[in-house]
């Protein structure tokens, strides 16, 4: 094994390992948007709402994340609608964290005292009031530590966008490997950037969870 060479490998998967953290992030803003609308439909008193919410997070938890990316890149042209290998990563990747996060939210919210809710509509509050000012506010802090955990699981699931032709960490990895030929010295390297990375936001993450007890 090389060290030098391992070096040498480290600028042109950072590249990668950058990618791979943009396409994390953005997957996870717009996973939680969609992950808050589904939680709210599912706890809703509208039954078609709740059999749509509750259909989608089944369908989307019961398939591989590689089927639905390739659902996304491959299957989308069929119907004329071409999507570049980054915007259908974050699609697939969006949807699919949306499904986890809505049950993440939906286990929050349900677990504020149902008195809370009363309080807030005693007080002359509407029931998206109530949700706004009062529950969502005290559920998210209660949301973060799996919040936490899906964003690390989501950051290592990003290696099977490789099989899209999108350029993260892990095609890098590849693309450095067929060169090379040197299997041990590459994927070595990309796993030592994996760990540096989920052990980076794991710490962001204590750390805004240890400052948000705090105002418990």
């Amino acid at each position: 094994m090389d060290a030098n060479y391992m070096l040498s490998l480290i600028p042109v998967l950072t590249k990668g390992a950058m990618v791979t953290i943009e396409l994390t992030v953005l997957s996870v803003i717009f996973g939680t948007v969609w992950g808050l609308i589904l939680s709210l439909m599912k706890i809703s008193r509208n039954l078609i709402f709740r059999e749509f919410s509750s259909f989608y997070i089944y369908v989307i938890r019961g398939t591989p994340l590689l089927l639905q990316l390739f659902a996304i890149y491959y299957g989308l042209p069929f119907f004329g609608i071409n999507l570049s290998p980054f915007l259908s990563a974050v699609c697939g990747m969006s949807l699919n964290s949306a499904a986890y996060i809505a049950e993440i939210i939906r286990a929050g919210i349900e677990s504020i005292d149902k008195g809370q809710m009363e309080a807030a509509k005693a007080l002359g509050m509407t029931y998206s009031q109530a949700m706004r000012r009062v529950i969502l506010p005290q559920a998210f802090k209660r949301i973060i530590p799996p919040m936490g955990n899906e964003f690390i699981a989501l950051l290592k699931d990003s290696s099977l966008v490789s099989s899209i032709a999108m350029t993260d960490l892990m095609r890098a990895a590849l693309q450095m490997y067929s060169n090379s030929f040197r299997p041990v010295e590459v994927f070595l390297t990309a796993g030592i950037l994996y760990l540096v990375l989920t052990t980076f936001f794991t710490l962001i993450f204590g750390r805004v969870e240890r400052r948000m007890s705090v105002y418990e």
